[in-house]
């Protein structure tokens, strides 16, 4: 595949291009690439851009992207537009437009053309789902003017904070990823990050805890939104003393590094930070700076004009210096998607100053794995790790948040569905049915997800879990227990016979019991249908007691309930009914139970 003006794209660049347009001959459904930073995404649009037949718009979020991707198309040997007001330019009539979503979005009378048909979004992670956001309008714009608009997007971290992956399906995993309701549909080509660097198209990270000097960010808790707030950072490097031991620290590594970037915390930390270094090496970056004065900056520190370039979340994503060869991380990230797009910025090749690696210095106690991506679900507990867990009915790898034996047997996992993607022999194909935790429909028997409504099977409503809890508030012979605990007794019962001899208790002492046999191989699936599928923590892991003191010896394996309902059967005993887990009701506090 080769360019106009003489660019050979790589291999992996030309598979990139090749899944796009496979994907896009199939289907109008927006998909999407993932190509590490320093991959040369900005090659592959513009290869996609020479090949439409249609009118081609890119968007981008800063006019940095925007000039630069503009940039490489013209490398082609082709014409393109630009419209970004921060650019100084809106112009809409070429075949292909490279533009700022801010200046399209506020100008979409200039893009009233159905011949629109291919839609790029680079760093698309940022789009929203919100209807009224920048990019939404876009999309809905063109797609009204073309329903077969092709929207690709491309990023480097395909997941979004407080919401994880930002598509539905993996095509080369086969697996589900993210929400039903995802806008990009598939990720249809990525590249793993590791893989570029084994391979040579990046160079090699050095990760250094900084844990001796450091910041103790630990006691922050992300706003509503899911950031830090900065003055609550700020607050934790003013009242730290470590700065200019971190700051002379960083000098002493940088002696032999040609490029050094400092993020910083907030604008008056950052401030302090390049105070102490060598002003004539120095400079400092923040969202206040002027867009001249900035450029100005920039353009010298590429030239090595200057080693140290201090700045304040305003240099994640859209730069590109090669020559980069340590960054100092003095800030909490909230997700190991800004984590990766920072590390990002040191990644790239420079052959001018035959750069071996890039040494990545944390000083603020981040605890993200450079390799791992996030997934669907936020993490659930700071000692939550990623475990693999097997389906039981497909066979499909897994990957949830959970918890491991010191010997790395998966103790507990906070999975709900099988990910994995089954195609049929038609072509088509749908998410493995294999449900790890759910509730069961009183209509029909299905399972469903534990947040659902109503029945993927039959459509009927499911009952919620406080109309359960109300009703038998109201029964004279009924007892709702809270349960607070839960201990498991192998034992005998009153003929004799061992039994396994399960007690709910809630914070009064008061109990409820169930008794389980475990002697034959019936009564071992009648256990495990009855008792193990809803209490085990890290359902579909295999675990299978063959007694009843086996099973009491892994009580660790085991969640008890939120709530247990049950029936008098006569003056003296009770019957549990009904177990509820999982309970996000307005009965959660012990009074509103009574």
């Amino acid at each position: 595949m080769q360019s106009t003006a003489g660019f050979q794209l790589r291999p992996y660049q030309q598979d990139a291009v090749q899944a796009v347009l496979q994907w896009f001959r199939a289907s109008s459904d927006p998909a999407l690439l993932s190509l590490p930073t320093g991959a040369g995404k900005s090659l592959v649009i513009a290869e996609l851009a020479r090949l439409a037949r249609g009118r081609v718009l890119v968007l981008a979020h800063v006019q940095e992207l925007v000039e630069q991707n503009h940039a490489k198309y013209a490398a082609y040997g082709l014409q393109a537009d630009i419209f970004s007001a921060g650019l100084g330019l809106k112009q809409a009539e070429r075949q292909v437009v490279f533009g700022s979503v801010q200046s399209v979005s506020r100008h979409l009378p200039r893009f009233d053309d159905e011949r629109f048909t291919l839609l790029v979004i680079d760093e698309c992670h940022r789009v929203s789902l919100e209807k009224d956001s920048a990019y939404q309008q876009v999309i809905q714009h063109l797609q009204q003017l073309n329903p077969q608009l092709k929207v690709l997007g491309l990023t480097a971290t395909p997941y979004r904070l407080g919401q994880g992956f930002v598509y539905h399906r993996h095509l080369q995993q086969q697996a589900v990823r993210g929400d039903e309701n995802c806008f990009f549909r598939a990720c249809i080509y990525e590249l793993p990050l590791r893989w570029m660097v084994r391979k040579g198209y990046l160079t090699t990270p050095l990760r250094m805890d900084m844990a001796m000097l450091a910041y103790d960010f630990s006691m922050l808790v992300p706003t509503a939104s899911g950031y830090f707030s900065e003055s609550e950072m700020d607050q934790v490097v003013q009242s730290s003393r470590v700065t200019p031991g971190i700051v002379a620290d960083i000098q002493q590594r940088a002696t032999s590094r040609h490029g050094v970037m400092i993020f910083c915390a907030s604008v008056r930390h950052a401030e302090e930070v390049a105070g102490l270094l060598p002003s004539e090496q120095t400079a400092l970056i923040t969202g206040a700076l002027p867009g001249k004065e900035r450029e100005q900056i920039l353009r010298a520190f590429k030239a090595q004009e200057l080693k140290y370039l201090v700045n304040v979340s305003v240099l994640t994503t859209g730069f590109d210096a090669p020559h980069v060869d340590l960054i100092a991380l003095l800030r909490p990230t909230e997700s190991v998607s800004l984590y990766q797009q920072i590390l990002g910025r040191g990644l790239r090749l420079s052959p001018d100053t035959a750069k071996a690696d890039c040494l990545l210095l944390d000083y603020a106690g981040n605890p993200w794995d450079l390799w791992a991506p996030e997934i669907s679900s936020p993490r659930p507990s700071r000692d939550s790790q990623l475990v693999q867990v097997n389906c039981p009915a497909c066979g499909f790898a897994n990957t949830f948040w959970g918890r491991t034996t010191t010997d790395g047997d998966v103790l507990e996992h906070f999975g709900r569905r099988c990910q994995g993607w089954l195609e049929s022999d038609t072509g088509s194909g749908g998410q493995c049915d294999f449900r790890f935790r759910f509730r069961v429909c009183e209509a029909c028997g299905g399972e469903a997800d534990i947040a659902a409504r109503v029945c993927p099977h039959c459509d009927a409503t499911l009952v919620d879990a406080d109309r359960k809890l109300k009703e038998a508030l109201q029964l004279k012979d009924a007892r709702v227990l809270r349960v607070s605990g839960m201990t498991l007794d192998a034992t005998l019962n009153g003929r004799g016979l061992p039994r396994l001899k399960v007690t709910y208790h809630d914070e009064d002492g008061t109990e409820l019991s169930d008794w389980y046999a475990l002697e034959t191989a019936a009564q071992r699936y009648a256990f495990e249908q009855v008792f193990l599928r809803d209490h085990l923590k890290a359902p579909g892991c295999g675990w299978h007691p063959a007694s009843a003191e086996e099973a009491a010896a892994g009580i660790e394996r085991l969640r008890h309930p939120d709530f247990v309902i049950a029936r008098k059967v006569d003056r003296r005993h009770w019957r549990i009914q009904q177990r509820l887990f999982d309970y996000q009701g307005r009965f959660r506090k012990a009074e509103a139970a009574h």
